[in-house]
């Protein structure tokens, strides 16, 4: 009996032993691997047109002839999906809730080729479309968009780079400034739409 009863301990001192094992294994990988569980933001900002393509409306020529929109460059601050606050001359914060549905330049660049399209009814491809086949490019550098904190000014700036089959090579820098009441994330994700739309359209008018 008393032989039986030293097993019966041993035994539930091994369990007890790969028990705790078990939960030390967890606690470590859950210290290492993040399951989720941060909080999404309360809405996603995104572009929109002011100056869109009809329904029905289709527009069509030879490929050569098409505005190619290459994709666009940014500085490291727009390589994300946040909204760049601009606190000092030297100091770049991000803004509280502010998260764009997708990268900056490429909200840009489907901005730009819908204004293009529908304000000149031009035919209007992106490089994969194109397949390198094409007369006019349209490229560049998204260099700011996001908030100055200081003076409570959303600033979009586009260096916009022209190249034409057998013509000069053309850049132009083009810019917008917004003023908000407050840097939250409603308000400059507006005024952010209203400048990007007002740089969409002297892009148009530059490239016609």
């Amino acid at each position: 009996m008393k032989q039986r009863g030293a097993k019966t301990i041993l035994g539930k001192a091994k369990s007890f032993g790969l028990l705790a094992g078990a939960l030390a294994s967890v606690s470590v990988l859950g210290a290492c691997v993040s399951f989720g569980g941060a909080e999404p933001p309360p809405f996603l900002l995104s572009l929109t047109p002011t100056t869109q393509v009809d329904a029905g409306v289709a527009h069509s020529g030879p490929r050569d002839d098409a505005l190619v929109i290459r994709m666009l460059t940014t500085p490291q601050k727009l390589n994300n999906l946040r909204v760049p606050v601009q606190t000092s001359g030297t100091g770049i914060a991000y803004l509280k809730d502010a998260t764009w549905v997708d990268k900056p330049a490429r909200l840009f660049e489907e901005l730009l080729g819908e204004t293009i399209s529908a304000k000149n009814g031009r035919l209007v491809l992106t490089q994969m479309q194109a397949r390198g086949r094409a007369d006019t490019y349209l490229s560049g550098e998204l260099v700011n968009f996001g908030l100055d904190g200081p003076s409570l000014t959303v600033i979009v700036t586009y260096d916009a780079v022209k190249v034409r089959s057998n013509q000069p090579i053309e850049k132009r820098r083009f810019e917008a400034r917004e003023t908000v009441g407050a840097a939250q994330a409603g308000p400059v994700g507006e005024a952010l739409n209203r400048a990007a739309n007002k740089v969409a359209l002297e892009v148009a008018d530059w490239v016609e």
